[in-house]
């Protein structure tokens, strides 16, 4: 038995909890959401209506607004934590970790500001306290499908083999598969590339373009993706497993992906503050655009899928001009 502690109660944190409850491994389970609201609804309906609806959660999953009693015991911290809040979240919990704790990110995105992944975050703020020993999970995972059981596979990145190894152990379940990978910096930067394509795949069907279009501009953005993620010390073979080339198709062609609605509306001439007027849940590539374009004017490295999502999300290019611009460019070898 295991006790694992999930920050977050939104869907992916929600699917987490019933997955680890339901491991069969006998884990005891606490789920913190920051909204006692919220918090109490879970308890008393134990259902997530507001972002995960439909999905039962065990009773055994203590659901909890205090962080201390989330906290308590815990031997394994899995963080599922929108990245505009992370920083503020994790100097919450502060007072309440330890060092024995193994925290894992499942947060994909980076740090407006500072450009850090998420876990440097988590490095940073427990610092003065402790050198916290921090793994990435991240991966193709719709929090409805992987609740409802459906075979899931993803990755857990950790520099430390022996710790890597004991919490795939630990948190893999029935349907629920994790591989593993030392690249912590490849699959950090793959999760929050990859949302920022997806609103430029989401555009094409929302201005009627098929196929042909999306299947181009996918992988040209996995292209863009692996160009910036090498450049900051990723490695390529990341990007053509499950956190790259995974996670990419996914979010640029499943129904239930946040950021491909956002290309959807967009590509339909809906203006982005109405869109994100009328969504509950956030969509981590419109925070992610700026950071991952200003990395990669850094860099030099060539990143046209991303200019045109910026523009696009700035108001100064519509959808339909920056997807004719992207497969408008010269003409040149692949």
């Amino acid at each position: 038995m295991t006790r694992i502690a999930i920050l977050g109660g939104g869907s992916w944190g929600t699917a987490l909890a019933i997955l680890e409850a339901g491991s069969g491994k006998g884990h005891e389970v606490r789920l913190w959401a920051r909204d006692e609201k919220l918090a109490e609804e879970i308890r008393r309906e134990r259902e997530n209506k507001t972002y995960l609806p439909g999905y039962r959660v065990p009773e055994e999953v203590l659901v909890t607004s205090k962080e201390g009693e989330a906290l308590a015991g815990a031997e394994i911290v899995l963080c599922a934590i929108p990245s505009t809040h992370a920083r503020s979240v994790y100097t919450r919990m502060r007072e309440h970790v330890r060092p024995e704790m193994a925290f894992v990110s499942a947060t994909k995105g980076l740090e407006l500001r500072t450009h850090a992944r998420m876990s440097e975050v988590i490095e940073q703020v427990f610092a003065p306290r402790f050198a916290p020993r921090v793994a990435v999970l991240s991966g193709p995972s719709f929090a409805s499908e992987a609740a409802r059981g459906d075979p899931t596979a993803v990755v857990l990145a950790c520099r430390d083999a022996d710790l890597s190894a004991r919490l795939q152990e630990r948190l893999s379940g029935p349907s629920f598969r994790l591989y593993t990978n030392e690249d912590v910096k490849g699959v950090e930067y793959a999760g929050a590339m990859k949302n920022v394509i997806a609103i430029a795949a989401g555009a094409c069907p929302g201005m009627g373009l098929g196929s042909n279009t999306l299947a181009a501009l996918i992988t040209r953005g996995l292209a863009e993706m692996t160009r910036l993620a090498v450049a900051l010390g990723g490695a390529a073979e990341t990007l053509r497993g499950l956190a790259g080339l995974g996670d990419l198709v996914l979010t640029c062609t499943g129904g239930p992906s946040r950021n491909r609605h956002v290309g959807i509306e967009l590509g339909k001439g809906r203006a982005l503050g109405e869109i994100l007027a009328g969504m509950r849940m956030v969509a981590e590539g419109i925070h992610s655009t700026d950071a991952v374009r200003e990395m990669g004017i850094a860099l030099g490295v060539e990143m046209p899928v991303t200019e045109q999502v910026y523009d696009t999300l700035h108001g100064k290019t519509p959808a339909r001009e920056a997807i004719r611009a992207i497969l408008e460019r010269p003409l040149k070898r692949e």
